[in-house]
């Protein structure tokens, strides 16, 4: 089996940590890099996050470069107040000794751009480093296969404002030259779908069952997690958005939508917000591929087989009982 080559390019972050456990998990993919940006939490505090799940997952052999420290335009503004001060739920995982991370994500992205055909790029957090990498050289996305973004909504309400998502939210002057500058169409796995993968209680128990070491794992950063949603906005458990991005460039049956043409307003009240052109108002050339549907036991099945290291068919028996709708968008 050919594997896919991908860099992940995050802000670690919770759900960042899930979804780059997922990523090492995936026997299809070859990872050649991971790059971070400052969003969930600045960029430096990221790649060390970064190192903690290498570490984990027992992959200190991939290499973490550190990107953007800060917007292109705007002022930067963390989710800290979401994902802790630690960026892993105050969970207090004790930073890696064995190795170090390195600067000049940018330079990175664009040389492996140059160097790998038909590239991957996974962006589960703000697109300020691959505004900078298009600015510096966009020849070299002639070799990109696919850009998996999450990030955006279409007919979801943000989360944080009414309209945007956080990491269009961040630095929108990013996203949107990506979406006008990169030239393919963005894989744009927004609210609409993400809203519906929810880690409850009972699936969190159901791990304990099927690996307790990695359920452990997941206790510790998610916990604080849990309380934000339950305070924020009543939900019993976390949406994990990430994992749903990697889940799809694995195997894109996990979700379905539609081309559009996609702006990201850049400032004023509905700054960050993802203006999906999905009636063809403007007249203009699709530059993205809008996720809206998804199946939320498929990809859990997915998520926990992978992740404990277990068969999904008992997963797939086991998850019915005690999985419940996602969040209404």
């Amino acid at each position: 089996m050919e594997k896919k080559k991908i860099i992940l390019d995050c802000d670690p972050g919770i759900d960042d940590a899930l979804a780059l456990m997922l990523v090492l998990s995936s026997p299809e993919l070859e990872v050649l890099g991971i790059t971070t940006v400052s969003g969930n939490v600045p960029a430096n505090l990221g790649a060390d996050n970064a190192l903690r799940v290498l570490r984990f997952m027992g992959r200190l052999d991939i290499p973490v470069y550190c990107g953007a420290e800060t917007p292109l335009v705007c002022d930067y503004v963390s989710a800290q107040d979401t994902h802790g001060e630690d960026g892993l739920g105050e969970s207090r995982i004790p930073a890696v000794q064995e190795t170090a991370w390195h600067t000049g994500a940018v330079d990175f992205i664009l040389h492996t751009l140059r160097t790998t055909p038909d590239l991957t790029i996974v962006a589960i957090g703000p697109l300020t480093n691959l505004a900078w990498a298009l600015r510096k050289d966009k020849s070299a996305f002639q070799n990109l296969n696919r850009l998996v973004s999450m990030g955006g909504n279409y007919k979801s309400y943000g989360n944080c404002s009414p309209v945007a998502e956080y990491n269009y939210w961040c630095d929108p002057d990013a996203a949107n030259e990506v979406f006008q500058n990169l030239g393919s169409p963005i894989h744009m796995i927004g609210l609409d779908v993400t809203r519906q993968i929810v880690l409850t209680p009972n699936i969190l128990e159901y791990m304990h069952i099927l690996n307790p070491q990695v359920a452990e794992f997941v206790r510790k950063i998610t916990r604080f997690y849990f309380d934000f949603h339950w305070k924020q906005e009543g939900i019993i458990g976390c949406v994990i958005n990430d994992p749903l991005a990697v889940a799809y460039m694995v195997n894109p049956d996990f979700c379905h939508g539609f081309d559009a043409y996609t702006a990201i307003e850049t400032a004023g009240l509905c700054k960050g917000q993802s203006v999906v052109d999905a009636k063809n108002f403007w007249n203009r050339k699709p530059n993205s591929h809008v996720l809206t549907q998804t199946d939320p036991i498929a990809f859990m099945t997915m998520f926990l087989s992978r992740i404990c290291g277990k068969e999904p068919d008992q997963i797939q028996k086991v998850l019915p009982q005690i999985m419940v709708g996602g969040r209404e968008s």
